[in-house]
């Protein structure tokens, strides 16, 4: 493993540790989760549909860079995956308002540009059909930046990007590279980064003479934590945070291993997702700037228990995933 990827293993096991213990929602307080940090203090994270979210003010310099035909529209169309994966994107407890970090992020963003945010949410295969239609302006749904992406997209960063192996609870299982999946049954995303990195794995595993990966598909991901439970996987590959919460408030699974998002020597990033050349990544990139500046991007991540994954700048179409594992 590399010192880049030990460095970001730590820092999402750091955010591991911050979510070891919690408690279900309670109606009788409006609907929170409890997650203790490293310091033993807890924190209440909002799982109602009323969140009372952060927000900032419009910046008449940057919302000035936002193409015509948008400014003049007034809504930015935000894309969004319908999956649930808490604290990224899920429904709230009245089982229809999306909540989340992603949603947060890109509230505060349309703030900046001065434009009403208007939330679509749709299947992760659609997120990218709708921006190269242009029915959507920008995807927020932890979009890891790839070398493929790049080709057809352009980005604007906004936090770190780790990924998380989960297992049943007591599983004794611990993954530090790709020998330590050999033979495993791994459940994970089609078309994702995680996607990607397993193949890669599993294809080193067979030239090393090892047993490739057993990769399975599920349609949701109830589907993917009952197979985890009765033990017809023996992991999922999925984006850590999400890992880290779901571990934190069933008490079913833990998270046994991490990784970049962009490989072992690259630390990953998960960006903000616009068509190439759509004349809007500039005005993105400046508006995170502006919300990493003002303070309202640290509340964001605090508040949903990701204050480990900050960037401390926005960077347009940075090195990403490589297309060909190294």
């Amino acid at each position: 493993m590399s010192t880049l990827t030990r460095r970001s293993a730590a820092a999402a096991l750091g955010l591991a540790t911050a979510l070891v213990l919690a408690a279900c929602a309670d109606p009788d307080d409006g609907g929170t989760t409890e997650v203790a940090d490293t310091k033993g203090t807890k924190t209440k994270i909002n799982t109602s549909p009323d969140q009372d979210r952060v927000t900032t003010g419009k910046v008449d310099s940057i919302a000035a860079q936002v193409p015509a035909e948008i400014r003049e529209r007034g809504t930015l169309e935000i894309v969004d995956s319908s999956g649930s994966a808490a604290p990224l994107t899920f429904v709230a407890t009245d089982n229809k308002t999306v909540i989340g970090v992603e949603p947060d992020i890109a509230y505060l963003v349309a703030d900046v540009l001065g434009l009403k945010p208007h939330l679509n949410t749709v299947s992760w295969e659609n997120i990218f059909v709708g921006l190269d239609s242009a029915k959507y302006d920008v995807g927020f749904s932890n979009i890891t930046v790839t070398e493929e992406r790049k080709e057809k997209y352009d980005f604007a960063t906004y936090r770190e990007d780790n990924l998380g192996f989960e297992a049943k609870k007591g599983s004794g299982l611990k993954v530090d590279g790709p020998e330590d999946v050999a033979g495993r049954t791994v459940a994970v995303g089609s078309g994702t980064n995680q996607e990607k990195l397993l193949i890669e794995w599993s294809e080193a595993n067979e030239k090393a003479g090892r047993e490739p990966v057993d990769i399975k598909y599920y349609q949701n991901d109830s589907d993917t934590y009952l197979a985890l439970r009765s033990g017809r996987i023996d992991l999922y590959l999925g984006p850590h945070p999400t890992a880290a919460y779901h571990a934190a408030t069933t008490g079913e699974t833990e998270v046994v291993g991490t990784y970049s998002g962009a490989g072992a020597d690259l630390q990953g990033l998960i960006a903000a997702t616009t068509k190439k050349d759509s004349g809007l990544v500039k005005p993105l990139a400046a508006a995170l700037n502006e919300i990493i500046r003002n303070g309202t991007y640290a509340q964001v991540l605090k508040r949903w228990g990701l204050s480990d994954e900050a960037v401390t700048t926005s960077e347009i179409n940075p090195p990403g995933l490589p297309e060909t594992a190294q």
